[in-house]
This record gives structure tokens, sequence and C-alpha cells, in this order.
């Protein structure tokens, strides 16, 4: 049993249509490997996607960020010499694919670049001043007193 039922949570809760929705995607069974990826945390507040992308070039590849999904896509332009040419054996798979993530709140696309066959998507978490944990100070018999906290 993979599948779970969120509907009865969908009644009695209000805003938490986005954590159903990707609560749903994981347990989903996905039968798409293609590409190959990694996703690796470079620092503390950055990661890096690495997608296999041999065969395409520069022009044949598209990344787009919409909200809070990451869509990297490629589609091979087909050319004049490849009609050409009789292939006895393809192993190398060009065909058409698209991969998205979901990205955290505050999580940005800083860049990306494609060397050896491997497209690099850099992120970075960039959580606002208003949303990082502070130290509240406690005034008790004309003492201050600090109170320290740490960010889980």
């Amino acid at each position: 049993m993979r599948h779970f039922d969120l509907s009865p949570l969908y009644r009695s809760t209000v805003g938490f249509d986005r954590v159903f929705s990707l609560l749903d995607q994981a347990t989903s069974p996905d039968g798409i490997t293609y590409p190959p990826y990694n996703i690796e945390r470079t620092d503390e507040n950055a990661y890096r996607i690495t997608v296999a992308v041999a065969g395409f070039a520069e022009p044949d590849l598209a990344i787009e960020v919409k909200e809070t999904t990451l869509t990297i896509s490629g589609e091979k332009k087909s050319s004049s010499e490849a009609a050409k040419a009789e292939l006895l054996h393809q192993g190398i798979a060009a065909r058409a694919f698209v991969r998205r993530f979901q990205l955290a709140d505050h999580v940005q696309v800083t860049g990306a670049s494609l060397e050896n066959g491997l497209l690099h998507v850099d992120l970075v978490r960039e959580v606002p001043e208003a949303k990082k944990p502070r130290i509240i100070p406690i005034a008790a018999n004309s003492q201050t007193k600090v109170l320290e906290t740490n960010a889980a």
C-alpha cells in the first residue's frame, strides 16, 4: 500500500493545500528515471542539482522557475547531419525530457552551467531577517538577561 488518502485532512484544514500536494506527489509511484540527476548540499544554505544531459547543447535546454517549482526540460533540435547518418546502434538517449523539482520557501536559483554533459543548477536558501530567530532580552530585578535560541 503506497497511496494514502489525504481527503479527510482537506475537510478540516485551511491553507495546507501545498503541503498535501507535496505529500501526494512524494508517495505516488513515479516511473520517470531519465535523465538521472543528483541533489547535493554544497554549504549550509546552498544546494546544487546536477542533471546528466549528454548530447544536449545549451540551446536544447530550458530552465524555468515558477513560484516554488523548478522545471528543467530538454528537447534535441533535429539536425540535417543526423538525418543523413544511418544508425546501426543507438545507445545514447537524446529524447525529450522534463524534470520538476519542488523548492522550499526562500530557495532561489542563483545560476546554471553546462560542462562535460552535466547541467549544474545552483540554489541558495535566503531566509529574510524577519523570519530568522531573534534573541529576546529578559528583564528581571533590574538586570537584563539574554535568552539564546538555536535554530533547528
